[in-house]
C-alpha cells in the first residue's frame, strides 16, 4: 500500500453514497460515469473489500461500505472548506502583503497614502521592510516593491508611476561662500556628499537636450541614504544631488538652494515592481492599483 492515502477515491465513493447514484455522482463531479466507478473499484481493490452491492435498481452499501462512509464523507467536506477558504483567500482581498520600499521614500511619500488604503480595506495588512538596498523579491518572498531607478531588463513584473526629478543642492550660504557654478563640470571643485545606492555614486550624470556631462565631486560622505546627508547640506558641509521627496521641502522654504536647473541629472523613476507570475491573491492586486494611482498622482 503506497504511503498517501487515495484521496481522490474517499471522495468520489462520498459523493456516490449522498447522491445515491454513480450515474448522479458523474455530472455533479464534471466526471464521466466510467471515472466514478474506476474510482470507486480502485479504492475497493486498495482495501480488499466490496464498498456496494449493485443491482440494476438500487444500491446498498456493504458493512465495510458503512463503516467507511462517515469518514470518507469527513474527507469529502474538509476538502471543500479547504478549497473554499483558499479561493476566498485569493479572491477576497484579505490577508498580509509584504512589500519592501526605500526608507525614505517610504516616510516621505508612502507613509503619507496608506492609511486611505487600510480605510478602504480594512481586511488586508502590510508588513513592511524599509531599506535603501535592493531586495530580492522572489528569494525574501515579497509580494511587491517601489524602487526609485533607471530600471535594467529583468523578469519581474514593473509598471512606471512617474518620473523622480532630482536636484543640485547645497545651503545658500555655501554657494554665496563657494560660487554657484554654471556648468556641471564646475561641481568637480566643491565638496560632494554621495547617495551610494546607485550606479557610480561618485561620478554625477547630467543631460541639457542633446549635451552630456559628467562630474567627480570631492567626497565627504557616502551614505547607503539620502536624508542623513540632508542636515550636513544645510549646515553648509558639501552638495549632494538628491530627489525632491529628500530635499524638495528644504528647497521650498530656502534651507537649500537649487543650481543648474537647466539641466537633467541621469533620469529615474518611480516603478511599482512584482515578481513575475500570476494569477495574484487580491490583496496584492488591490494595494498595486491603489499605489499605482495615489503615487501616480503624487508627481
Amino acid at each position: 500500500m503506497s504511503k498517501l492515502p487515495d484521496l481522490e477515491g474517499l471522495a468520489v465513493f462520498a459523493k456516490v453514497v449522498e447522491l445515491r447514484s454513480f450515474a448522479a455522482a458523474a455530472e455533479e463531479l464534471a466526471m464521466s460515469k466510467a471515472t466514478v466507478s474506476k474510482a470507486v473499484t480502485r479504492l475497493e481493490e486498495r482495501l480488499g473489500a466490496r464498498l456496494f452491492n449493485r443491482t440494476s435498481r438500487r444500491l446498498a452499501l456493504t458493512d465495510a461500505g458503512q463503516s467507511l462512509v462517515e469518514r470518507a464523507s469527513r474527507v469529502l467536506a474538509e476538502a471543500q472548506a479547504a478549497e473554499e477558504e483558499a479561493s476566498s483567500q485569493s479572491s477576497a482581498p484579505r490577508g498580509t502583503v509584504r512589500m519592501a520600499v526605500p526608507m525614505s521614500l517610504g516616510i516621505t511619500t508612502l507613509g503619507p497614502v496608506l492609511p486611505g488604503f487600510f480605510e478602504a480595506y480594512p481586511d488586508v495588512s502590510v508588513d513592511l521592510h524599509l531599506s535603501d538596498a535592493t531586495v530580492d523579491l522572489v528569494g525574501m518572498g515579497f509580494d511587491l516593491a517601489l524602487r526609485v531607478a533607471s530600471l535594467p531588463d529583468s523578469s519581474l513584473v514593473a509598471r512606471r508611476l512617474r518620473g523622480v526629478k532630482r536636484h543640485v543642492v547645497a545651503a545658500p550660504a555655501y554657494w554665496d561662500k563657494h560660487g554657484r557654478p554654471g556648468h556641471p563640470a564646475g561641481l568637480a571643485e566643491h565638496r560632494g556628499l554621495t547617495y551610494g545606492h546607485q550606479a557610480a555614486p561618485e561620478t554625477w550624470r547630467f543631460q541639457r537636450g542633446s549635451e552630456e556631462a559628467s562630474v567627480r565631486p570631492k567626497s565627504v560622505i557616502r551614505a547607503n541614504n539620502g536624508d542623513v546627508l540632508v542636515p550636513s547640506l544645510i549646515a553648509g558641509v558639501g552638495v549632494a544631488v538628491l530627489p525632491d521627496f529628500i530635499v524638495g521641502p528644504a528647497v521650498a522654504d530656502g534651507r537649500l538652494e537649487a543650481i543648474l536647473v537647466d539641466w537633467t541629472a541621469a533620469p529615474i523613476a518611480l516603478h511599482l515592481v512584482m515578481p513575475p507570475g500570476g494569477p495574484r491573491p487580491a490583496r496584492v492586486d488591490v494595494l498595486a492599483n491603489y499605489l499605482g494611482k495615489a503615487l501616480s498622482a503624487k508627481g
